[in-house]
């Protein structure tokens, strides 16, 4: 069960439900069932909606596609995209580099621990040869 805890999360916790079954539609037939049960996708579909019932306005996730298949990564990036849309900010690490790119609005190139590039052409022309 999706479960809010923040008092403004409980104030809004049905109006959150909705919008996690509307940003992930295939939770909505999966209500009764175990997440243990669930596929991997599913489970992150999950995860991400237990976030968002507490009403966030920082949604952290760190690497959410590892281990998906290509459609749920396709899926998981267009539900991100509403997330963003909702004006909830999401802060990703994530090694799909060129998805997570046109998903933000900044990116940063970390190495050994040290920021040593800030903006996306600089992370584009490093992994994608852009």
């Amino acid at each position: 069960m999706l479960v809010g805890t923040r008092r403004r999360a409980r104030a809004s916790e049905q109006r959150n439900l909705a919008r996690v079954l509307e940003l992930f539609p295939r939770l909505r037939e999966r209500l009764p069932q175990s997440v243990r049960t669930m596929s991997g996708g599913e489970q992150q579909m999950v995860a991400i909606g237990r976030a968002l019932m507490s009403s966030p306005e920082v949604l952290l996730l760190d690497e959410p596609s590892l281990g998906l298949s290509p459609l749920m990564v396709s899926e998981l990036f267009k539900s991100l995209e509403r997330v963003r849309d909702a004006r909830v900010a999401v802060l990703l690490v994530e090694q799909n580099a060129r998805r997570s790119l046109q998903l933000s609005s900044r990116g940063y190139m970390l190495e050994q621990g040290r920021v040593v590039g800030t903006d996306s052409a600089a992370v584009q022309r490093a992994y994608l040869g852009a």
